[in-house]
């Protein structure tokens, strides 16, 4: 099938993550342009796409999603390079891997992580929605793809802040599904909700045992995703072609996951 990505301009944000990393990838692939995004690892970044087959194709753009002006900065130098923005996919976003009750997690970790997932998903989509309303309507329709988690549907003891950074995505999808056709009137707002990923990010935790086995007792599927999996999931969504009557959708990538044990440790 087609999925309608040739000449789409694409922008990535937390590219230099697995999951982006993948996003980026699977977009190419499929013959779209890609600006890719990184904070503090444009330098690798950069030194990856130099080994890819889509080199002439991705562009790397650097900035800190946690400020408004940056992220319209990275918008409009997206726009010099590639002429317009058609996807969004806003992915960037930090875990910290020191389970803590909420009471005992210092101020400033609660708010990074608050500012990089919420408030820089928001910012991102802001630049995204400014830059459409300038260009006018996409070709296939303009979309624009949120990264959730299952611990915002589920919840995650010792990351409160996480979860709820990740839960308030859906009341974004939800509010900017009904905006973005005021400005494209095939535009498109949807979320994909990983469950546990192994990523750079999620390595120390998934390198024990223990955890993964507590992890997949929960999943109808006993096992893990991969980026790649997610990435999958984003440009089906993304897809002008593919899902161009679907909008304000979760696609929840997490192997069946549930809110409850499926499995005993002896099955």
């Amino acid at each position: 099938m087609d999925t309608g990505f040739a000449d789409r301009i694409a922008w990535v944000t937390g590219a230099s993550g697995g999951i982006g990393r993948a996003i980026v990838e699977t977009f190419a692939a499929e013959g779209a342009a890609v600006a890719a995004h990184a904070h503090t690892g444009g330098d690798a970044l950069r030194d990856w796409v130099g080994t890819t087959t889509w080199a002439d194709r991705i562009a790397v753009v650097t900035g800190d999603v946690r400020d408004p002006a940056a992220c319209d900065a990275m918008a409009d130098g997206i726009r010099d390079r590639f002429g317009r923005i058609d996807a969004c996919v806003i992915n960037a976003g930090i875990w910290c891997n020191d389970a803590l009750p909420l009471h005992e997690m210092p101020v400033d970790r609660v708010r990074d992580v608050i500012d990089v997932n919420l408030l820089g998903a928001i910012w991102t989509a802001r630049a995204f929605l400014r830059a459409l309303a300038a260009d006018g309507p996409a070709p296939g329709g303009a979309s624009v793809t949120l990264i959730g988690s299952t611990a915002g549907r589920f919840g995650e003891a010792g990351n409160a802040e996480y979860a709820a950074s990740k839960a308030a995505l859906v009341g974004l999808m939800r509010s900017l599904k009904n905006e973005i056709v005021r400005l494209d009137p095939a535009g498109r707002v949807n979320l994909v909700e990983p469950g546990w990923t192994r990523t750079p990010m999620t390595e120390a935790t998934l390198d024990d045992p223990d955890h993964v086995r507590r992890a997949v007792r929960t999943m109808p599927l006993r096992q893990l995703a991969t980026p790649d999996d997610v990435a999958r999931a984003v440009a089906l969504l993304a897809s002008p072609v593919a899902a161009r009557h679907l909008s304000g959708q979760t696609l929840t990538v997490a192997g069946g996951m549930e809110g409850r044990v499926l499995w005993d440790d002896e099955s």
